[in-house]
């Protein structure tokens, strides 16, 4: 299956030599934001990315807000410096696919060519093929690269999904592939094939 190919690429890719120009951490809630947390910085330590992209706005469904997250990175031993908000257009709601447009618009308007998404691991996969859908539409030249957050304990029982949806993190998964199928076939979801395709051609 297609599907399975695109998990293990996603799980497993390259990243280039050269620094990517940032990383963007999709929005977790607390019970989860430790995975972005550890992630960037193991990132930002092996220098694969020049700056941390965070939606820059007051707390929204289920994500702490910009204000909490840089405080917890910077306590992270990640420089302020290297901390860049993204404009939210004043959404009452945040999703992935508002995050994804959000991102691949900031990153056309700086004209970052090179970017890597992150998610906790359960969500990396939609995460990671959002950005690509939006990329596609806007800035099909983008190189999008995939590192999934530090893994959490799965069997742990966590809020997720924009704090509505709560439920072991191994259970989350099913959800996600889920969303993928649902996604897709409302045209909002850029299909397995496309995305590999995508994969294809970056490379």
């Amino acid at each position: 299956m297609k599907i399975l190919e695109l998990q293990n690429r996603v799980f497993s890719d390259y990243i280039p030599h050269k620094q990517t120009d940032a990383l963007f951490l999709f929005g977790q809630t607390a019970d989860n934001q430790d995975s972005a947390f550890y992630g960037s910085k193991k990132v930002i330590k092996e220098s694969l990315a020049k700056k941390i992209l965070l939606i820059n706005c007051s707390p929204k469904s289920g994500y702490p807000g910009f204000e909490l997250w840089e405080k917890g990175l910077i306590q992270m031993g990640i420089p302020s410096r290297k901390i860049e908000g993204i404009f939210n257009d004043g959404t009452p709601t945040l999703n992935t696919l508002i995050e994804a447009q959000a991102t691949i618009n900031h990153c056309k308007e700086k004209g970052y060519k090179t970017l890597i998404v992150m998610a906790s691991p359960f969500q990396q996969l939609r995460a990671f093929m959002t950005a690509v859908t939006v990329a596609l539409k806007i800035y099909p030249s983008i190189k999008i690269y995939s590192i999934f957050g530090e893994p959490l304990r799965w069997q742990e029982k966590v809020t997720h999904s924009q704090g509505t949806l709560t439920g072991n993190r191994k259970d989350l998964i099913y959800g996600e592939l889920e969303r993928i199928d649902i996604y897709n076939k409302k045209g909002d979801l850029a299909s397995v094939e496309e995305v590999l395709d995508y994969l294809n051609q970056r490379d």
